[in-house]
C-alpha cells in the first residue's frame, strides 16, 4: 500500500426534518490507502451507510471535501461525476431488494456497461460470462430470474454487477450480514481474492468486528456520526484506546465456552442525533466521562502507528 486513493477532510451530512436537523455524519477525516481494505464499524445508527454513499455523491454532503487521488469530487459536476462513477461502485446490503425482480441476471450485470455505453451487444454479453464465472457463478446464470438464486448467490451477482465497469474503489455496505455464517465467509474469501486479482482498494461497512478484523487492513470506528478511533487493523483490535471501541470488541463472542471475556456493558442508549451531546459525542455512556468531555470534540491522539483515538483519556487507556 501506498499513497491514500480516497482522502475524506471535514465531511457532514445532515437531513433536515421538521424537528431539526438529523447530524447522521460530522466532520469526518479519513485516508484510505490505495490498494487496502478499510473496514468501518459501529452501531446501528452510527452513520456508517450514510457516510458510505456521502463519499460516493450518491447522497450530496453538507459539508467537507472528498478527494479520490487529489481531485475534490464534491465540486464536480453532473458531466464530470458521471465519468468518474465508473471508478466508484457499491455493494448493497440487502441482495434481494439489491436486484431487480423482472431482470434477468444478464441485464442486472451488465445495467452499467449499457448506461455507459461500453462495447456492442456481443461484448457485452461476454463480459457478464466472464464476470459471472469471476465471482463464482456458471455463464448459465444470465439467463435466469435473482429469485432462482440463493441469498448467497444473490450477492456474487452483486459484486459481479459492481465489477462490471472495472471500478478501482468499491463500497461494501453490511454486504454478509444478511448472509448465513458459511456463506459470509465465501463471501468475504472471494472479496479478499479480488482485492489481490483487481488491485481494488475498499470501504468495508459492518457492524461486526471480528469480521473486519478477518478482512481489513485499516478499521475506523463511528459512533453518531462521528469517526472516534482509526488504525491498522490489529492495533485496534487487540489494543483500542478508545473507551467506546473497547466496549464493541468485549461484545464479541469467543469461540471459546470454557473463556469468559469481560464485557463492558454501555449504559442506555446511543444518543438522538436530532440532538447529540456537545463535545465528546460518547461522554454520556462512557465511565470515563469528566466535565472537560462536554467543551470540544477530542482532538486526535497518536497512540501507535497510524493509530489514533478522539479521547482526552486516551493516554489512561492501555
Amino acid at each position: 500500500m501506498s499513497d491514500a486513493f480516497l482522502r475524506l477532510r471535514g465531511l457532514s451530512k445532515s437531513f433536515p426534518t421538521a424537528r431539526g436537523q438529523v447530524h447522521a455524519v460530522t466532520d469526518v477525516n479519513l485516508d484510505i490507502p490505495r490498494g487496502s481494505i478499510t473496514g468501518l464499524v459501529g452501531e446501528s445508527g452510527s452513520g456508517k451507510t450514510t457516510l458510505g454513499r456521502a463519499l460516493l455523491r450518491l447522497t450530496e454532503p453538507t459539508a467537507g471535501q472528498t478527494f479520490l487521488e487529489g481531485t475534490d469530487i464534491n465540486t464536480l459536476d453532473a458531466r464530470a461525476m458521471r465519468g468518474l462513477r465508473k471508478r466508484m461502485q457499491l455493494i448493497f446490503q440487502d441482495p434481494v431488494s439489491s436486484l431487480n425482480p423482472r431482470l434477468k441476471v444478464g441485464q442486472i450485470v451488465a445495467e452499467g456497461l449499457i448506461a455507459h455505453r461500453l462495447g456492442t451487444a456481443s461484448e457485452r454479453r461476454a463480459k457478464v460470462a466472464d464476470l459471472l464465472c469471476e465471482v463464482g457463478l456458471s455463464p448459465e446464470a444470465a439467463d435466469r430470474y435473482p429469485h432462482e438464486f440463493s441469498g448467497g448467490q444473490r450477492q456474487r451477482i452483486g459484486i459481479a454487477r459492481a465489477l462490471a465497469l472495472d471500478p478501482e474503489f468499491i463500497v461494501a455496505d453490511e454486504c454478509v450480514s444478511a448472509l448465513d455464517v458459511s456463506i459470509q465467509a465465501q463471501v468475504l474469501n472471494l472479496l479478499m481474492e479480488l482485492r489481490e486479482r483487481r488491485g481494488l482498494t475498499m470501504l468495508f461497512i459492518a457492524h461486526d468486528l471480528s469480521v473486519v478484523e478477518y478482512l481489513c487492513d485499516q478499521i475506523a470506528v463511528m459512533y453518531l456520526g462521528r469517526v472516534v478511533e482509526v488504525g491498522p487493523a490489529a492495533q485496534v483490535y487487540h489494543e483500542p484506546r478508545h473507551p467506546y471501541t473497547r466496549a464493541l470488541i468485549s461484545a464479541i463472542p469467543s469461540p471459546d465456552p470454557g473463556h469468559r471475556k469481560a464485557r463492558e456493558i454501555l449504559p442506555g442508549d446511543i444518543p438522538s442525533p436530532l440532538d447529540p451531546p456537545s463535545g465528546c459525542v460518547f461522554r454520556t455512556r462512557c465511565r470515563l466521562a469528566e466535565p472537560d468531555c462536554a467543551i470540544a470534540f477530542p482532538a486526535p491522539v497518536l497512540v501507535g502507528n497510524k493509530h489514533t483515538a478522539h479521547c482526552i483519556k486516551t493516554k489512561d487507556i492501555a
